[in-house]
């Protein structure tokens, strides 16, 4: 199984990239982490939010394959324990099919990939920012697969 984590923006400061870097390269084979950027649409003084919701979904959509499972990640998702996270990626793994990890810009992810979402899931009630987004999702990842394979990482 893979997992690709499709998000929302670019240009992630180097300790992000390190950390997720160092996540990624203690997850196996058989449990890799891709990380897809989409470039955000554009914003500012007068930029039309939608439109950029919009454009950010388009993209996202481009970049899934058909057989994916789904997960859209936003603050209306359920709240998953770090157990519960390892009980979904096992499912994952047993379903055959790689998944999709959806984040979506500052504005939130396209409400049609989130409606359209195999699972909705929320990592916090609180307001992350998207670098600490990935680096968060990277090590719950990996401490997940520990859970499964009996590694001591997670006591």
């Amino acid at each position: 199984m893979k997992v690709r984590l499709i998000a929302v923006g670019n240009r992630m400061p180097d300790w992000v990239e390190r950390g997720v870097d160092e996540y990624r390269k203690r997850l196996p084979r058989d449990f890799a982490l891709e990380i897809v950027e989409i470039a955000p649409g554009a914003r500012g003084k007068n930029a039309d939010v939608a439109r950029a919701v919009t454009l950010e979904g388009q993209r996202m959509r481009e970049r899934l394959r058909g057989d994916e499972l789904t997960v859209a990640l936003e603050v209306g998702g359920k709240a998953w324990s770090t157990e519960r996270l390892a009980r979904e990626a096992d499912d994952w793994r047993h379903s055959g099919r790689d998944v999709a990890l959806l984040v979506g810009g500052p504005d939130g992810l396209e409400p049609g990939l989130s409606a359209a979402a195999d699972q909705r899931w929320s990592l916090s009630a609180l307001t992350l920012p998207h670098p600490m987004v990935r680096l968060i999702l990277a090590e719950q990842l990996y401490r997940a697969w520990t859970l499964l394979v009996g590694h001591p990482y997670h006591r």
